[in-house]
């Protein structure tokens, strides 16, 4: 049974830095892409990030230059540096795995629980 989650989340000040770690758990895994999502209290779940397997990451316009997503593909993880911090990026983060268990497969959706990420002073 495939199974994916994060941890890593807190609270920080403004301008502060955070990482977040997803790890995806289970047998034969496939990552086709990682993802990260986040949803701000009261809004829409929005898109963060999309990583695929050559590494390219693709990176939403508000975190563009802050944020940097690495991974360790041995480990099936995935890892979010946040920095320089704003009020406006505290939500729950979410860690989306586009995983198969077989080569050939194309995948299905693996969301984790989320994290919560809170940034005030």
């Amino acid at each position: 049974q495939v199974r994916v989650v994060e941890s890593g989340g807190g609270d920080v000040q403004p301008g502060g830095s955070l990482r977040l770690s997803c790890v995806a758990s289970g047998s034969n895994l496939n990552i086709r892409t990682w993802n990260w999502y986040r949803q701000p209290p009261g809004k829409e779940r929005e898109w963060v990030t999309t990583t695929f397997p050559d590494g390219r990451t693709n990176y939403a316009d508000a975190v563009e230059s802050r944020f940097t997503v690495s991974t360790n593909n041995s480990a099936n993880t995935m890892y979010l540096q946040m920095t320089n911090l704003v009020p406006e990026d505290t939500a729950v983060y979410y860690c989306l795995g586009l995983i198969a268990t077989t080569s050939w497969g194309q995948g299905l959706n693996f969301w984790g629980k989320g994290t919560q990420v809170t940034v005030s002073s």
